[in-house]
């Protein structure tokens, strides 16, 4: 289905709930769990926030900054959230239960919203540090995101797939994103692996400051990961300042999730809000251009709530 066609299957299919909205209580709030401020999530959050108020209007929209997937999945799981973005990996992992993920025990309260777009696993280190492949990484400086984030997590997988463990590392540091760069600018590190959308803030930073090289992540590495989660990826030419050619990398689908405590109303709300208000995702940041409508449901390792099951299936997604 085209996006044209599903926009004007969209119209259709609301035009009975535009004229009679779901009752929503007035006091009624909705927690965005995002990420760090200088990752992808965020800005991405506060649109969607955005969204959601004026689909919702009766509904109190917030975002929270987090340390991303891991604590986000937490929190929900707590009923500390409404919805919240996270990587699919991670989201598997905390459906199963993985304490090694960060888990400690299933969160089986979990429940999804739409696959959104892919984050892809990027390396990218000074040019003046000499690392050119995954090999050259041992023995170098490089920050692999906050400690057991989702981004973390991605380091660890594709580091054994590559055969380098964090202990051949010269020193690992567990930042966002933000910091990474600060450090990378100012000779303190000579590298960072962020798991982000393409043309995330905090690297298009540092490649504005310093030469940069994106490491490539080769289709065999990703292969060797034995996790369906991970798929091969190229990080287009001229994505950041001084890249000139495509670059390989891995790629992994993010996901919108809540939990099963947030009323159906709420949650047909919230889905209706990404679909129709997926303009101002795009205004957001430019990851969300790759959010489309026919793969909402690809790949979803967790049952949907009953609200955005509603919502799909009466705009013809599901049957």
């Amino acid at each position: 289905m085209t996006k044209v066609a599903f926009a004007r299957l969209l119209a259709v299919a609301l035009g009975a709930w535009i004229m009679t909205p779901p009752v929503i209580a007035a006091d009624q709030f909705v927690n965005v769990l995002s990420g760090g401020t200088s990752g992808v999530y965020y800005p991405l959050a506060v649109a969607l926030a955005n969204a959601i108020g004026k689909t919702l209007p009766n509904v109190k929209t917030s975002v929270q900054a987090t340390k991303a997937s891991v604590e986000n999945l937490n929190l929900l799981q707590a009923g500390r959230g409404e919805i919240a973005f996270t990587l699919g990996d991670s989201l598997s992992d905390a459906w199963n239960g993985n304490e090694d993920a960060g888990f400690k025990t299933p969160l089986k309260k979990l429940r999804g919203i739409a696959a959104i777009y892919p984050n892809y696993i990027q390396i990218v280190a000074r040019a003046d540090s000499g690392i050119k492949t995954l090999a050259d990484l041992k023995g170098k400086r490089i920050s692999v995101g906050a400690p057991k984030s989702g981004t973390e997590l991605n380091a660890r997988v594709i580091f054994a797939a590559a055969g380098v463990s964090y202990k051949d590392l010269g020193k690992v540091e567990y930042l966002p994103f933000g910091e990474s760069v600060e450090l990378m600018k100012n000779r303190q590190i000579d590298a960072t692996l962020q798991s982000a959308g393409l043309g995330v803030s905090a690297l298009r930073d540092v490649a504005s400051s310093v030469d940069i090289v994106v490491v490539p992540i080769p289709a065999d590495v990703v292969k060797n990961t034995n996790d369906p989660a991970y798929l091969p990826a190229i990080i287009p030419a001229n994505t950041y300042r001084g890249q000139t050619t495509d670059v390989p990398a891995a790629a992994i689908q993010n996901y919108l999730v809540t939990h099963e405590g947030v009323s159906n109303d709420v949650v047909y709300g919230m889905t209706k809000a990404l679909w129709t208000g997926l303009d101002q995702l795009v205004a957001a940041h430019s990851a969300a251009k790759q959010i489309d409508p026919k793969h909402a449901l690809d790949g979803m390792p967790l049952p949907l709530h009953p609200g955005a099951e509603k919502y799909y299936r009466e705009v013809g997604l599901m049957k």
